[in-house]
């Protein structure tokens, strides 16, 4: 693999966490309903969830959470297109994978060590996100968990002024 391809799902990854997390998840744990209801609810199954779903708010959300990513990847496909595709199903694997708890997996300790080391969510981390949908942000990476709460106040606090303003119109 050339040195482009792996630069290009490197920021297809990075950037379209990044993307999905703060301009799609975030808000819609803060001010949307979509998502928590779709994806949140305690009766949801995962396999495939959005892939395979027949019900469009679930085809939906799913779609709105995967958009930014697209997105970069058209913008990223000059670069690599090899890149592009593989970043791409790199990333729905992750999708499928993060929600394999549901079904009993448990990730072995060698891979939960690796994944350590690249700040990647297992399954096990994202299942707290299941069980508090105020933590463990980041669909594929960790390190966007911090920042996202401290944004996820931030709309909370902001529909909350906007609220009050439109009460008193």
């Amino acid at each position: 693999m050339t040195a482009k391809a792996i630069l290009t799902i490197a920021l297809l990854l990075l950037i379209g966490d990044a993307a999905s997390t703060f301009i799609y998840h975030v808000p819609e744990h803060a001010i949307g309903r979509l998502h928590c209801r779709v994806h949140h609810e305690s009766k949801q199954r995962f396999h495939h969830y959005a892939v395979l779903s027949s019900r469009p708010l679930v085809m939906l959300d799913g779609f709105l959470g995967a958009l930014p990513y697209f997105l970069i990847a058209i913008a990223l496909l000059p670069l690599s297109p090899i890149g592009t595709i593989l970043g791409l199903l790199l990333g729905e694997f992750h999708v499928i994978w993060r929600h394999t708890t549901n079904i009993g997996w448990q990730t072995p300790k060698s891979i939960q060590q690796i994944c350590v080391v690249l700040a990647v969510v297992t399954p096990e981390e994202h299942w707290i996100h299941h069980e508090n949908g105020m933590i463990a942000f980041g669909d594929i990476f960790t390190f966007y968990d911090k920042p996202a709460q401290q944004w996820l106040l931030t709309l909370i606090q902001l529909e909350r002024v906007v609220k009050k303003r439109l009460a008193k119109v």
